[in-house]
């Protein structure tokens, strides 16, 4: 897998929330003899003892259950110290969700038939917002404890805790709500990791703007996921094949920050090659 990135002509690579154990001797030997280098982990990396699938929301710090939110603190040191183990520099992670009604079933007939400025849409999402709003305080603050908890590791081990953007309505921490989680938490260790084709979901159900959304966390932001998405909820596609306006996000994509494509499996090289030309031609060679 890894000689197959190599030789797409990158140079690094993002171990998955599909990372099985069995896999590691050899991904280990690949960045021993350089065949690549890993840019980053995502959260859980590798999978659990007896999870065999992709699995990134299967314990959860913001979980009512002490148990849950013990392994899902455990996982996420073992994800750090494989990151510090290959010598990435960041492990990407999901911060919770809120055990609420699937509003985004409710609302997605809705926005494929585009009526998100009608009157029924807005009321719906005004019932959304204020539900969300009203139900976060326990999960949210479940959360953050286990935060926390492994920032002392990040510290130990030189990794960041990149708090990933998410497509879900429940999902946390809530959009509007990062800026207030990076006040409280200006610990060098803590950062925002921005995903395009999640961030281009909720602006087509009307919850952000992605361009304002990047620019209000852009002080906070290590990097980010790149993929496109077509309308209204396509996402992992490569980019130029959905409606994600890269043209429009160029002044905040800076040199520093890590870009990674997250794709779905299934692209085939030509159109994942052709994606990243897309994008090297609008944002450049960094």
């Amino acid at each position: 897998m890894l000689e197959e990135v190599r030789s797409l002509g990158f140079e690094y690579a993002e171990l998955g929330h599909n990372t099985r154990i069995s896999l590691l001797e050899g991904i280990l030997d690949a960045v021993k003899n350089g065949v690549v280098k890993i840019s980053s982990v995502h959260n859980f990396c590798p999978l659990p003892v007896g999870v065999d699938h992709s699995a990134p929301n299967i314990f959860q710090f913001s979980s009512d259950d002490p148990r849950e939110r013990e392994r899902a603190i455990n996982q996420t040191r073992k994800t750090m110290e494989m990151a510090a183990r290959l010598g990435a520099p960041l492990m990407v992670t999901h911060f919770g969700s809120i055990q609420i009604h699937d509003y985004s079933t409710k609302l997605l007939p809705l926005v494929k038939a585009r009526l998100q400025n009608t009157p029924r849409y807005e009321r719906i999402l005004m019932e959304v917002n204020e539900y969300l709003e009203i139900a976060k305080d326990a999960w949210y603050e479940r959360s953050c404890q286990a935060l926390e908890e492994l920032i002392p590791t990040a510290r130990e081990l030189g990794i960041k805790i990149g708090i990933e953007n998410r497509e879900g309505l429940e999902e946390l921490p809530l959009d509007a709500d990062f800026q207030f989680l990076f006040k409280k938490y200006q610990n060098p260790e803590v950062v925002y990791w921005h995903d395009t084709g999640h961030a281009q979901i909720k602006e087509n159900y009307g919850f952000i703007n992605q361009f304002f959304h990047i620019d209000n966390l852009c002080a906070r932001m290590y990097g980010l996921h790149v993929h496109d998405c077509t309308y209204p909820n396509g996402d992992h596609c490569p980019p130029g094949e959905g409606t994600v306006d890269y043209e429009l996000l160029k002044p905040l994509i800076k040199p520093e920050h890590l870009k990674v494509m997250e794709l779905n499996p299934f692209v085939e090289a030509e159109r994942l090659v052709k994606g990243f030309e897309h994008l090297r031609n609008i944002w450049g060679n960094e």
